[in-house]
């Protein structure tokens, strides 16, 4: 299993653009097989930091799903809505694991 953490530095002035890209992306992680775990907006603390978590039952799927998505128009008209609002600054992604446990 493979969980994708992505941080998000948004343009807190564009926080409704960026809620409306987080909200078509929970939607269409689930399309390609993937679980979406939401989006974190700021809140209390920094004004400009955002996350968002999903999982993929390994790496390989993961891949699948990014070679998928660039094909697909839902997902395009996504990656093109933050684009054209410019919410998003950046964002870095990280790949974890879970830790493996005797329950």
């Amino acid at each position: 299993m493979i969980t994708v953490h992505l941080k998000y530095e948004i343009d807190p002035d564009k926080l409704a653009d960026f809620e409306e890209y987080g909200r078509r992306w929970v939607r269409l992680v689930p399309r390609f097989g993937g679980t979406h775990h939401g989006y974190f907006l700021p809140s209390e603390g920094d004004s400009d930091i955002a996350y968002a978590l999903f999982t993929f039952g390994s790496l390989a799927e993961y891949e699948r799903y990014r070679i998928a998505a660039a094909a697909d128009p839902d997902c395009q008209e996504a990656f093109e809505l933050a684009r054209r609002t410019r919410c998003i600054k950046r964002y870095e992604r990280r790949f974890l694991t879970p830790l493996e446990t005797d329950a």
